[in-house]
């Protein structure tokens, strides 16, 4: 199966979650929830091993990792308001979860390798990657290569030989299912039979697989993403160029947006207008959620988005009531992620404030409408889906150029989209937002994603409204925006591990930085203590 392309819902604004990282807490419950349904008996243990060279064995914790992996095992969603205990409730439903470090030298930083126990005496192993953004992919179960990423109902058929993978393929043609995919896959022990596919299949044809001889094991995996795959998907265009080339009609960046998640999807353009239009109505609650107050005792900054409106009410800010409705909305944002509140991941959660910040924040400044929000948004999410397709959005693989550069490059087309810009001036803006952030390193303090991130991401608005600006009065940009997505990623592999999501580099090993570590810490102290 060839890869599917990247959707504006599945890859770029969302999920819907709670909890401070996409990557490890939303990605984590997806994870989870996978795990889960692969054994049919009560789950009783889950063994979780990262590589102590990945960016888990540092940040596990700290952001949220555990939380979210164990909320998905008990089957919770990424925005559940139990979530946040999850590791207590599973302790006193008596699910005995481990996480351990031990070196198998993981190919990505974000590798979880568990094995689940069920009541029944079901042992599975699996092997999965946070792939940023809360994307995942499970690439090995039971010892068998396999690639699911939560897109289709997935049905998993374990044989003893190729005659009976034969006989299980033949009774999925008589049964009339309809395939997107099988795909097979093979070891000294057995043969996999993967069946992927639009709808679960019927109950009876998955009792008749299980009653096949030859057959050990049937799994049936419903998908964890809100936009479902198709055989041999098309879109209209994956790079900035060939949309551009391609827009003969003098379509925006918006109609562009709907064209392409409408061929991803199979979804009327109004569906997914409605669609991003309930994402930026939430957005626009989280941010009222944070300008009204939030408390919550495991965090590093306490409120602090009312204090520019009393500073501008005081006069006492340098003009600019854009600018600073978005520092505002964006501050706000973050202090609602942080809290555990319910955000909407956009690009990530760590970058959450960036560009719904900017977006919502200049409305709000300019007495702008939710459907011109929705454009808006629309447009920034288009420019996502070349980052998704091109490069990444795990700052554990990029550094932090590719959440909040990400975004900042986004909310630039975004807010071009806003001001009644063209597609390719959109796509300038987004082009020049995203160069000047090149190589911006991830050093999150106290293993939170709190400082320097809130900075960041308000850099990151900052940085949009100068790019669109710029875009709009007819700037040049230079460098178009796909060579510059490619550099950011080239970028990105060259910068040390230290400065890729670790907390052992940059800011967070500052003097100042490990003591915040270990005042939240407690009896942990951080690696780099000078008491250690």
């Amino acid at each position: 199966m060839s890869r599917q392309p990247a959707s504006i819902f599945n890859d770029v604004i969302g999920p819907v979650m709670r909890g401070p990282s996409s990557s490890h807490v939303a990605a984590a419950v997806r994870i989870g929830r996978l795990g889960r349904q692969m054994v049919k008996g009560r789950l009783k243990k889950a063994m979780v091993v990262f590589d102590p060279k990945g960016a888990l064995a540092t940040t596990y914790h700290g952001h949220g990792s555990d939380m979210g992996l164990v909320g998905g095992l008990l089957g919770y969603e990424p925005e559940n308001e139990q979530l946040p205990g999850s590791l207590a409730i599973a302790k006193a439903r008596g699910l005995d979860v481990s996480f351990r470090i031990e070196a198998y030298e993981a190919v990505h930083p974000n590798t979880y390798r568990m094995t689940l126990y069920s009541d029944q005496g079901e042992t599975v192993f699996t092997s999965s990657i946070s792939t940023g953004g809360g994307m995942i992919a499970f690439e090995n179960i039971d010892g068998y290569p396999v690639k699911i990423v939560g897109d289709f109902y997935e049905t998993l058929v374990f044989c003893v030989d190729n005659s009976t993978a034969d006989r299980v393929r033949d009774i999925f043609v008589d049964q009339g299912v309809a395939v997107a995919y099988i795909e097979t896959a093979k070891t000294d022990t057995g043969v996999l039979v993967n069946l992927k596919a639009g709808e679960g299949l019927n109950p009876k044809i998955l009792e008749r697989l299980e009653g096949l001889p030859g057959v050990e094991r049937v799994m049936a995996l419903s998908p964890v993403l809100p936009v479902l795959s198709s055989k041999d998907c098309q879109v209209p265009f994956l790079t900035a160029k060939e949309m551009l080339e391609s827009n003969t009609g003098g379509d925006s960046l918006y109609e562009l947006a709907l064209a392409y998640e409408s061929a991803r999807g199979n979804l009327p353009a109004s569906a997914v207008f409605d669609k991003m239009k309930e994402i930026v109505q939430l957005m626009d609650h989280s941010i009222e959620s944070g300008l009204k107050g939030t408390e919550y005792e495991d965090r590093i900054l306490g409120r602090q988005s009312h204090l520019i409106t009393e500073a501008g009410e005081a006069q006492k800010l340098l003009p600019g009531n854009v600018l600073n409705s978005i520092i505002s909305c964006i501050t706000a944002m973050m202090e609602v992620k942080s809290s555990m509140g319910v955000i909407v991941a956009a690009p990530t959660a760590g970058a959450c404030g960036g560009l719904p910040g900017t977006i919502i924040g200049a409305c709000r400044a300019m007495g702008l409408s939710l459907d011109q929000g929705t454009k808006a948004m629309l447009a920034a999410g288009m420019i996502g889906v070349f980052i998704a397709e091109h490069a990444t959005f795990a700052a554990e693989v990029g550094g932090c150029q590719v959440e909040c550069g990400a975004g900042s490059c986004m909310a630039a087309g975004g807010l071009v989209e806003l001001m009644g810009g063209n597609a390719q001036e959109a796509v300038d803006a987004a082009a020049m937002a995203l160069q000047n952030v090149m190589g911006l390193v991830c050093d999150p303090v106290g293993d939170r994603v709190e400082v320097p991130c809130l900075g960041k991401n308000v850099m990151a608005g900052s940085n949009a409204i100068a790019c669109a600006n710029m875009a709009l009065a007819g700037f040049d940009k230079v460098i178009p925006l796909d060579e510059t997505i490619d550099a950011m990623y080239k970028v990105g592999q060259m910068l040390p591990s230290a400065l890729r999501c670790t907390g052992n580099g940059g800011l967070s090993v500052t003097p100042t930085g490990i003591g915040i570590f270990n005042g939240l810490n407690g009896q942990g102290q951080h690696p780099d203590s000078p008491d250690k």
